[in-house]
């Protein structure tokens, strides 16, 4: 093995672990936000006792994000989708810093930054910098 494949199986087994980290997080948060009490809810993150409806919102949005970070790249489909996931939690933690700002609980930010870093980071490495890396969907599984 060369030393530019050990670099790239690396780079890959690093991008796994990203979206693994990321996708369990947001599946745990939505299962919170989907079925957990709200009294219980509310203890954890003090905004889900304002509005229900955002709450239900943002547990199905963290629910297809979880999905999409792993599920496309996993089977070989509609890899692109991931970079898309990726995209979308860039962007929900960017909404999701503002809301909070907005409520004075700038503390909570650091969270949000975390995992928009993160998500960057599989954007980076499943688009632009590693192609070798990339899910090549024309060597995919053959479709049923």
């Amino acid at each position: 093995m060369t030393r530019a494949q050990k670099i790239s199986k690396t780079m890959n087994l690093i991008l796994w672990v990203t979206q693994v980290l990321i996708a369990t997080s947001f599946i745990w948060a939505a299962s919170m936000k989907l079925f957990a009490p709200d009294d219980k809810l509310a203890q954890m993150w003090p905004w889900t006792a304002d509005n229900a409806i955002l709450v239900k919102l943002t547990g199905v949005i963290d629910l297809t994000i979880g999905i999409g970070l792993v599920l496309p790249v996993l089977f070989h489909r509609q890899a692109r989708l991931t970079i898309y996931a990726a995209y979308g939690t860039i962007a929900l933690m960017t909404a999701a810093s503002i809301f909070h700002i907005s409520r004075g609980e700038a503390s909570q930010v650091g969270v949000n930054l975390f995992f928009a870093i993160l998500a960057l980071f599989i954007v980076w490495g499943r688009a632009n910098k590693h192609p070798k890396i990339r899910i090549n969907e024309e060597q995919a599984l053959p479709r049923c």
